[in-house]
Order: structure tokens, then sequence, then C-alpha cells
């Protein structure tokens, strides 16, 4: 007959054994609005699989990608509201919101990869106060190549907008839109092609990887290299859940998350010049913009920024002032 002893030794055994267990199945959600090809969601993928690694398998993110999970504009608040514990956000979709968060979708505020990284360095520190207050930390940042007009017809000056749909997915891209004289007309990246067969949009501006992952040669024709931003996709993680992990898998999150963002901004630059040559191997006529072209897009470019430190205060005119040096 057993011992009291043997009996409490046993019972030890088995809640070490479920304490063990517990820890090695915690599973967090991951929402992602773009397909398994891209190469942000390719970046992430590598991010979640390394966590797991550094976890020892005691932590396990699964990536729902392509907007299988929550649509684009969902997923900041899922994370938010702790529906989900970790998401991957194009954050000048919420410009609206506050209008730090659409800085990198500003025209020529940022011009190139070096100039990116130089706005990312000087508006991390702003997100993260912002992001403290909704309840979320910020990860990582990876931007997108630089950005180019599609359209259906050869555009040679901004007074070819006149009149025309064209693609918004932020309010900064609504507002370049307006001032070019074109109709904003909100689409998501995967109706762009439906979108231009339906004549619901004649031109979009957005980088070549879109273009690439829509196959835009088979909607929409001239391709204008005008590279006048590069916006970046953030990874967020509700606080609550990584403050209830131990110190071990918040280590795992923080040694990912910083291979993940310079792992991107690598790859970036090397996905979107394979992107426009597989454009231009389609058809795709790439192109270029003249002299005249950028003075005139710059003039309203311009516009854009004075109108953004405006309305971001103090914050926003800093962030210029700093670039412009």
């Amino acid at each position: 007959m057993p011992t009291i002893k043997t009996l409490l030794t046993g019972a030890a055994g088995i809640l070490f054994m479920m304490i063990h267990a517990t820890q090695a199945a915690e599973k967090w959600n991951m929402a992602t609005g773009f397909n398994d090809t891209n190469f942000q969601t390719q970046n992430v993928i590598f991010f979640t699989d390394e966590v797991k690694r550094l976890s020892g398998g005691d932590l396990e993110i699964t990536v729902h990608s392509g907007m299988s999970l929550y649509r684009q504009p969902e997923i900041k608040r899922a994370v938010s509201s702790g529906q989900i514990q970790i998401g991957e956000v194009l954050l000048s979709a919420y410009g609206n919101e506050d209008p730090m968060f659409e800085a990198d979708a500003i025209p020529f505020l940022a011009v190139g990869y070096e100039d990116s990284m130089k706005l990312w360095r000087l508006q991390r520190p702003l997100l993260e106060q912002r992001f403290a207050k909704q309840g979320l930390m910020l990860l990582y940042s990876v931007a997108w190549p630089g950005t180019a007009f599609y359209s259906k017809i050869p555009v040679n000056s901004v007074s070819d907008f006149k009149g025309i749909k064209m693609r918004a997915y932020n309010s900064a891209t609504s507002r370049l839109a307006q001032k070019l004289g074109a109709t904003p007309t909100t689409v998501e990246q995967v109706e762009a092609p439906q979108a231009f067969a339906t004549g619901v949009i004649q031109a979009m501006i957005t980088s070549p990887i879109t273009g690439k992952d829509t196959k835009a040669w088979e909607y929409t024709k001239y391709y204008l290299d005008v590279r006048a931003w590069h916006n970046k996709n953030f990874v967020i993680v509700n606080k609550r859940a990584f403050d209830r992990l131990d110190k071990k898998n918040q280590n795992a999150i923080l040694a990912a998350a910083k291979a993940a963002e310079e792992r991107g901004w690598k790859v970036s630059q090397e996905a979107g010049e394979q992107a426009m040559d597989t454009l231009k191997q389609n058809g795709m006529v790439i192109a270029k913009p003249s002299d005249s072209f950028m003075a005139e897009i710059k003039a309203v470019s311009q516009t854009m920024v004075d109108e953004w430190a405006k309305k971001t205060g103090q914050d926003g005119e800093a962030i210029v002032k700093a670039m412009n040096k």
C-alpha cells in the first residue's frame, strides 16, 4: 500500500509535468494582410520560426496570412483588444487615427532606404509612446521598396491624372490623389486586379512587390518609377500577452524581432529589384519620370509635407526639420 510520502512525491511529479506541458503549449496567433509569397510575410515566418527555436519550443506563433483571420484595417484593433496576441500592420493605413502613423507615406519626406531608416529612427520613440497608451508594444519594422505609379495610359505630367480614379489605401494616398486632380478610391491590395478590370480605378501608386504579387501586367501597362516613399510594415504585440511570458520567451521574441528587422530591410531591396524585373519580363513599360514631372510632383509633395507637419504638431515639425538637415 503506498505511503503518504509516495503519494505526495507522485503528485508533485504530476504537477511538475502539468506545469511543463502548459509552458510548452503556449501558442499565439498572428495576423497579416499579405500573402505567403510576399517578402514581408516570408520574413514574418522566419521571425516566428526563430521565436520557436530561441524559446526551445515553449512559444509557438501561428501566422494567418492574406487577411485570412482579419482584414488589414482590423489587425491593429484585434491585437490591442487581445483578440490575437500579435500582428503585422501597414501603419500608414491608420493615419486617420494619428498623423504620426502615416509619416512614411508622405511623398518625398524620406527618399530611398537610407532616408527611410533615418525616418524610422526618428519615429520609433514617438510611436512607442503612442502604442503604450493603446496596450501595444512595437517589435520591429520593415520598409517596402519605393513606390511607383501604375496606369493604363502613359503618365507624362500631373495633368494626366485629372479626372481618373486612383487607388487609395490610407489618408496620405487619398490626399495625394486629390492634389493630383484624381478621385481617391479605397481598394485593398488583393482587390486591385478586380478594381482595375471593372473600372473602379485606373491608376495606383504602390511598390513593385504589389505589382508582382497581383500580376499587374494583366490589368495595367505602365509603371512610372517615382520612388516617392517607402511604406513600412510594423509588427506589434499585445503588451499584456508579452508581460505574461517568462523572461526566456520575452527575450526570444525581442532577439527574433531584432534579427527580422535587419534581415527584412536587406531583403526588401533585393525583392524590389526582382519584382521590377518580373514586371518588365511580363510586358510592363518601366519608365523613369521626366525632370518636369518630378518638379510638378515634388511641388505637390511639399504641400503635403507642410500639411502633415502642421497637423502632427511639435513631433511632426521636429521630424521634418531633422529630415531636411
